[in-house]
């Protein structure tokens, strides 16, 4: 059983603005396996590619960020007490912004037009923009502030930064600020992107969702009070002593010691997650857990890479490094988890909104399906097995990419296609129990 009681589920916003959020994700996943299949072992040469960049933003601002977007937008309410002011005129723009702005950057990129470029940074800027303001006037009346809300409002925080990173990076002005070493700010900037936006919300997010969906012990206190503050102020005096490092100020090993403990502190989530998965209560087979597994063993893995780089410069200095980790981070730790959110919160939010609209028209006659029916167990292990296969063949497709790179592409892109095809059924079957239920519910009160 759910357990539900720390839930405010009456201030849960429409369903179709999380919705449209979760379902346009597919799409940038779709055009990023389509990229791959163009493209292949291209994409796999350099990380400053034109194409590479990309492929990487049609994950991270198409795929990751919308998710995290709709997520957030709905599990603020619910689980915060703390709806978001205006949320169908902050979540339609927001989305439309995102949508749009993220298409135009990776044309800019593909294209190198300057006007797409500028658009687009427009386009984000300004959704985000509107995005932050909302999120941080409901985040900021939260009444009793739970870990999970303070994990929220870092994320947020770095969601800003990245942005304007994102912005400076966009607008070629680094140049004319003293910044010379573009290379060293893009880390910075996919740092706080990765690891701060998209690490400190799931983080946050996963103290309410594996508790409540795996049926798992709660995560322990101290990780609750201090994992997310502490991953937090070591991305500030890690991007400090990076700025540093760009001016000659201070030796680079400085920066990689504090990423390593930045790493490390995430290695230690996700033990603490992996563990309390095997404590779970509930022992029947759940491909949310095997998503949430891999997402994990990604994080493992990719500190693990992170600590023999520092220790072996020729392993750092091999441009396969930064793509494998990469592919690791994206890929791996965050593609997988959001899967694994995904067919949890779309069946969840589903039912509840049926069963909200059962109750308040006392119409029980139509049949609510359970969160099972809203996608069948066997096409989402399918969809699994796809994932699997693409992450296996991207990870090999950095170390040989002419015989991996479109095999990588063709797994992506059904993995992607199913992941949709799995989404609009839920919703189908959403919207023909939610219409059956309006009209049932008129023909009693007629």
């Amino acid at each position: 059983m759910l357990n539900t009681a720390n839930l405010s589920l009456d201030q849960a916003p429409p369903i179709s603005i999380p919705f449209r959020f979760f379902v346009t994700a597919p799409l940038f996943g779709i055009a990023a396996a389509l990229l791959l299949l163009f493209k292949g072992p291209e994409l796999f040469l350099t990380r400053w590619s034109p194409f590479t960049l990309g492929l990487t933003h049609l994950i991270t601002l198409g795929f990751l960020a919308m998710v995290m977007c709709g997520a957030l937008l709905q599990m603020l309410p619910v689980i915060a007490g703390s709806p978001v002011p205006r949320v169908v005129l902050v979540g339609t723009l927001c989305h439309l912004m995102i949508t749009l702005g993220s298409a135009l950057l990776v044309h800019a990129f593909i294209s190198g037009s300057l006007v797409g470029e500028h658009s687009a940074l427009a386009l984000m800027g300004g959704g985000v923009i509107i995005f932050f303001i909302a999120i941080s006037l409901a985040l900021w009346r939260v009444e009793n502030v739970s870990h999970s809300v303070i994990a929220m409002r870092l994320a947020v925080v770095a969601l800003m930064i990245t942005l304007l990173l994102g912005l400076l990076l966009g607008s070629g002005l680094l140049g004319f600020l003293g910044f010379g070493n573009i290379a060293a700010l893009v880390d910075v900037h996919l740092g706080w992107g990765m690891l701060g936006w998209v690490g400190l919300l799931l983080v946050g997010i996963s103290y309410q969702v594996v508790p409540m969906f795996q049926v798992t012990p709660e995560y322990p206190v101290a990780v609750r009070r201090w994992l997310a503050p502490s991953i937090f102020g070591g991305m500030l005096v890690w991007s400090g002593f990076s700025f540093m490092a760009m001016q000659g100020l201070v030796d680079t090993r400085v920066t990689s010691v504090w990423m390593s403990l930045i790493l490390a502190g995430f290695a230690c989530y996700a033990v603490v997650t992996l563990r309390l998965q095997r404590l779970r209560k509930r022992r029947i087979p759940d491909v949310t857990l095997s998503f949430w597994r891999v997402g994990m063993v990604s994080v493992l893995l990719s500190a693990l890479l992170w600590g023999v780089a520092q220790l072996v410069p020729a392993v750092e200095q091999d441009p396969r490094y930064h793509l494998f980790l990469g592919v690791a981070l994206l890929l791996g730790a965050g593609v997988s988890v959001i899967n694994g959110m995904l067919y949890k919160i779309v069946p969840f939010l589903s039912w509840f909104h049926l069963q909200n609209r059962q109750v308040s028209l006392m119409c029980m006659s139509v049949q609510v399906p359970n969160m099972k029916q809203f996608i069948r167990d066997r096409y989402a292990r399918m969809q699994y097995r796809l994932y699997l296969a693409s992450l296996v063949l991207a990870l090999a497709s950095t170390l040989q990419p002419s015989w991996f790179s479109y095999l990588a592409g063709m797994m992506f892109l059904g993995s992607n296609i199913l992941l949709l095809v799995n989404l609009s059924l839920a919703m189908t079957r959403y919207r023909t129990t939610n219409a059956a239920l309006l009209a049932e519910g008129a023909v009693e009160k007629g």
